[in-house]
């Protein structure tokens, strides 16, 4: 978000004030236009100064405001040694303002080069720690929450931090859970379950985020500028929202895609066991799954259908839907010999 209407907001008010005091007080400033102008140009200074000091953090100002704080306190102690009694009052008040601007521009510049481990010689046995350690965040969006694997992730281990689940998507999957069509209804209920399920993990923070972004219509676009905003890596199984995240720089992690790369490789001259569970397009030919989803089609095994059988992977060949194995059934004599 720009700065830049707060400060434009913020100017105006100035010279609001400026006519103010014009009209309240002309003894001060005579004159609105005058007031305003007056007022203008107090506000202008002010936003310069603040584009000025624009990379300057708030640990630069607690050690310029601690070096200031010493470099007081040092000139007061060389105030009070009255080496400079016999010197006039003038004189005096001007040595003295001296003292105090001299030691406390030291005291800042010396404290803003200094690192953590200098304070610990004017305070000694203290020491400067962050408390806080960068967080692993993780963003899940609808449907990987019903996919159900993040939650094998996370109580296996492989996922150590915390997971942040926003309320829109909670709300989805309460929509989604009470939903008319009995296939939504189902899924509904079993991301709600996946939930129930992470948060009784005692190993693992669960956090329900409350951030919702109103300008923002649409579900995937509030998981994108969130995930954004906490610095973390959402977690999808959908193709289309992971490329919106890549396009804009946001991490992430599509499970699916996770789950491919994982898969077993398969290469020809492998024994499988596998059931047959229906016939093939071509004569002969039968159809078995792997545990992953992957197909199997077998030659001249029609009638082993519906039974356990040993193939042997002869090819494989890539599709759109992902992988289709060819395989013969394994001869057990030839096998044994």
């Amino acid at each position: 978000m720009s700065i830049w209407p707060i400060r434009i907001f913020f100017m105006a008010l100035c010279s609001l004030a400026g006519y103010a005091v014009s009209q309240y007080r002309p003894e001060i400033i005579q004159g609105g236009v005058y007031g305003m102008m007056i007022g203008f140009g107090l506000g202008g200074m002010l936003v310069g100064i603040d584009h000025m000091l624009k990379g300057f953090s708030l640990r630069a100002f607690s050690a310029a405001t601690f070096g200031l704080a010493l470099g007081t306190v040092a000139a007061w102690l060389v105030d009070r040694t009255e080496l400079f009694i016999y010197a006039d009052e003038k004189t005096r008040w001007v040595i003295r303002l001296g003292l105090f601007l001299g030691f406390g521009y030291v005291g800042m510049i010396l404290a803003m080069r200094s690192n953590k481990e200098d304070f610990s010689l004017i305070i000694p046995y203290v020491r400067f720690r962050s408390q806080s350690r960068p967080e692993d965040i993780y963003v899940l969006d609808t449907i990987a929450i019903i996919d159900g694997r993040v939650a094998d992730l996370v109580e296996s281990g492989f996922l150590e931090g915390t997971v942040v689940v926003p309320r829109f998507v909670l709300k989805e999957l309460q929509l989604i859970s009470d939903s008319a069509d009995a296939i939504k209804r189902s899924r509904g209920r079993r991301g709600l379950e996946m939930l129930n399920r992470l948060q009784k993990n005692p190993k693992h923070e669960i956090k329900i985020h409350e951030a919702d972004f109103v300008e923002e219509h649409e579900v995937d676009s509030k998981l994108v500028r969130l995930t954004k905003n906490l610095s973390g890596k959402l977690y999808t199984t959908d193709y289309n929202l992971s490329k919106v995240a890549e396009l804009q720089g946001v991490a992430y992690v599509n499970v699916a895609e996770l789950a491919l790369l994982l898969k077993p490789t398969i290469i020809p001259g492998e024994a499988l066991n596998l059931k047959l569970t229906r016939e093939g397009r071509e004569k002969g030919q039968a159809v078995g799954y792997l545990p992953d989803g992957t197909m199997v089609v077998v030659n001249s095994a029609h009638a082993h259908i519906g039974h356990q059988v040993r193939v042997l992977v002869q090819n494989l060949v890539q599709t759109g839907a992902g992988v289709i194995v060819f395989a013969d059934l394994v001869d057990s004599k030839a096998e044994a010999a």
